[in-house]
């Protein structure tokens, strides 16, 4: 085998929205472990990321909203491993600074709003699982998670509010869920996992921490550690459930 092809010697991981926030510190601490012997790090923009400079450390440019895009990150990872064994998603939207926000109440639900939470909190998810299938196969423990939101729980909604974030963080979770029986079927040792981080100190949650209970504000880094050992704790017997960052099950 290619000795820049991931072998016997360790993992081969990819974490999508790795440019900052908690993608940017999942990164930094999959760097610290010796087991990892590839870390493809997908981003749109790399701009003020400040990453490690490692040999490991592969860092991809592209939008996976664009179909192609999905197509050619497929290709190019499949010159550089056989397969990967953990593919953590972190992208994710909730709001922008001049334009979309969070809805308040039903009057300011609308589609476009609607469409654009969808496509990317619910679309890139699945569609990153499509493309990456062909490196999913096989008999042998994979992991695939993505960031989902307490708040994208039907049976937890005691607020309401945020119609687009809420239901296209839902969305994801049924369309993760699925994808987790199918993908039983072609890997029996597979775990696919939906991971609710808790309100974690990133642009995402800025306009947003005021009322969060002291010591319920998390730095990344934290989160990072913490997802990850959610991550490692997790059986085939769990694939297709959503957890909490201290491991709880959270109901749909």
């Amino acid at each position: 085998m290619d000795s820049n092809r991931q072998g016997e010697h360790g993992r081969a991981v990819l974490v999508a929205g790795a440019s900052r926030g908690i993608g940017r510190a999942l990164v930094r601490a999959l760097l610290q472990r010796e087991d990892v012997a590839r870390l493809f790090a997908v981003a749109r923009d790399w701009s003020g990321a400040a990453l490690p400079e490692d040999p490991r450390l592969q860092l991809i440019t592209l939008d996976l909203t664009d179909d192609a895009a999905r197509e050619a990150l497929a290709a190019t990872l499949g010159e550089h491993c056989e397969q990967l064994d953990l593919v953590i998603n972190t992208v994710g939207f909730l709001h922008e600074p001049e334009g979309q926000q969070p809805e308040k109440n039903l009057r300011q639900v609308n589609i476009a709003a609607l469409q654009r939470s969808f496509a990317i909190n619910a679309g890139i998810p699945i569609l990153l699982a499509q493309a990456l299938l062909p490196l999913l196969r096989g008999h042998r423990h994979c992991v695939f998670a993505s960031l989902s939101a307490r708040v994208g729980s039907i049976g937890d909604n005691r607020l309401g509010g945020w119609y687009a974030y809420r239901a296209s963080k839902a969305a994801q979770n049924m369309l993760m869920r699925t994808f987790a029986i199918e993908w039983r079927r072609l890997n029996r040792d597979s775990i696919c996992v939906l991971l609710h981080p808790g309100t974690t100190d990133t642009g995402l949650s800025a306009p947003f921490q005021a009322n969060v209970p002291e010591g319920k504000l998390f730095t990344p880094e934290f989160v990072a550690e913490r997802l990850l050992t959610v991550i490692a704790e997790r059986t085939p017997a769990d694939s297709g459930n959503f957890y909490a960052w201290d491991g709880e099950t959270i109901p749909w």
